[in-house]
């Protein structure tokens, strides 16, 4: 469990970075992903996830 706490506390670190270093960046990314079809938006996060996957089996494994 405390592997699921840290995982989600690196999360928000990461997520809160870029709004912190660089938020007219995030402002834009925003938008790009408001413009973009459900289905690649959906198709970006299934790849983002086995990725994660991906990078934890390795990690752990």
């Amino acid at each position: 469990m405390t592997d699921l706490a840290v995982a989600i506390g690196l999360v928000l670190v990461l997520e809160g970075l870029l709004w912190a270093l660089a938020p007219g960046f995030g402002r834009r990314l925003l938008q790009a992903s408001a413009d973009m079809s459900e289905q690649s938006v959906r198709l970006g996060g299934t790849i983002a996830v086995a990725a994660g996957v991906l990078v934890v089996w390795l990690a752990k494994g």
